[in-house]
């Protein structure tokens, strides 16, 4: 059975997450949630993260500003901040695998991801780095990215796909999305495809080379 996996960025939102969170609950499912630090240090904004945890989801880290790749930051301390910051912030909304998310300037994957102090921050720290396959962008197509997710989800067997829960005009298509994978068989997931996470607890299992400047 094909199976799918969502997950969400770049909140969270006072106004927005909460909608998410309702549609997930009505349909009993499980996603991620990559946050961006300076957003999760609003007491609003983290209620809402705390509310995505104890519904059973997961929380991700996905740099402090998001803001610039961080392959493209030239100071390494700085690169290395984004996550570090974000992730003393997230605390113990944090799971245990530590799962880290970056930025990837419109949903690229590039050696623009990483710096090489970031990747080696992130084996030394034990993080899970996770990547995806499926990006509808939910940003600018705010109305036909269930049609562009679809057509992803129907080409893998396994498929990641990142929304954002900061985009009201997009939110109002994930219901629909998600009856669509249900009615066609899809199973949806909580845990990430394996071709998805070249990074586990700090140990790389696929070349990492090609994340990376420098």
């Amino acid at each position: 059975m094909p199976t799918v996996t969502l997950s969400f960025d770049n909140g969270p939102d006072p106004e927005v997450t909460p909608r998410v969170l309702d549609v997930l609950a009505a349909r009993d499912l499980r996603s991620t949630f990559f946050v961006v630090g300076q957003k999760l240090a609003d007491p609003a904004a983290r209620k809402m993260a705390e509310r995505a945890r104890a519904e059973g989801h997961w929380i991700g880290n996905h740099t402090w500003t998001h803001g610039t790749p961080l392959g493209q930051i030239a100071d390494a301390a700085e690169s290395v901040a984004e996550i570090s910051r974000t992730q003393q912030e997230i605390g113990d909304l944090a799971h245990p695998e530590k799962w880290f998310r970056p930025f990837g300037g419109g949903g690229r994957i590039g050696p623009w991801l990483l710096s090489a102090a970031a990747r080696d921050h992130l084996v030394a720290q034990g993080f899970s780095l996770v990547l995806w396959n499926s990006i509808p962008r939910d940003w600018e197509r705010h109305e036909t990215w269930p049609d562009h997710a679809l057509s992803d989800c129907r080409a893998n067997d396994r498929t990641l796909v990142v929304l954002h829960d900061h985009i009201a005009p997009s939110v109002r298509q994930l219901d629909r999305f998600i009856g669509t994978l249900l009615d066609e068989g899809f199973d949806i997931r909580q845990d990430f495809p394996e071709a998805c996470v070249p990074m586990r607890r700090g140990d790389v299992r696929a070349p990492l080379e090609r994340f990376v400047t420098g």
